[in-house]
């Protein structure tokens, strides 16, 4: 099994409702690509988040899933048209169990 995790830390001023708007998008994602188990976005409540304000974590069966789902257009119109607009940085974690 391999977990996908991602940190999202947005530039200053970033609207909330482009936040909101993103976050809708990744969890559409499920139904339109088959390589994804699972797959949640949402607001990161950790004190500890030093400035990361959103997580996304996923789950897929082999890493040629997770490289399908990387290279999906519907996973690549998001990040190309809404998240790199208006991020600041990113951290991503794989592992597999």
């Amino acid at each position: 099994m391999i977990y996908h995790t991602v940190l999202f830390k947005w530039k200053n001023g970033t609207d909330p409702g482009k936040i909101n708007e993103i976050l809708r998008e990744l969890n559409s994602l499920k139904p339109k690509i088959p390589a994804i188990l699972e797959l949640q976005a949402g607001e990161n409540f950790s004190d500890r988040s030093g400035g990361f304000t959103h997580v996304l974590v996923s789950k897929f069966l082999t890493k040629e899933n997770l490289d399908q789902y990387q290279v999906h257009p519907d996973h690549q119109k998001i990040v190309v048209n809404l998240i790199r607009p208006v991020l600041d940085q990113l951290v991503v974690g794989d592992f597999s169990v």
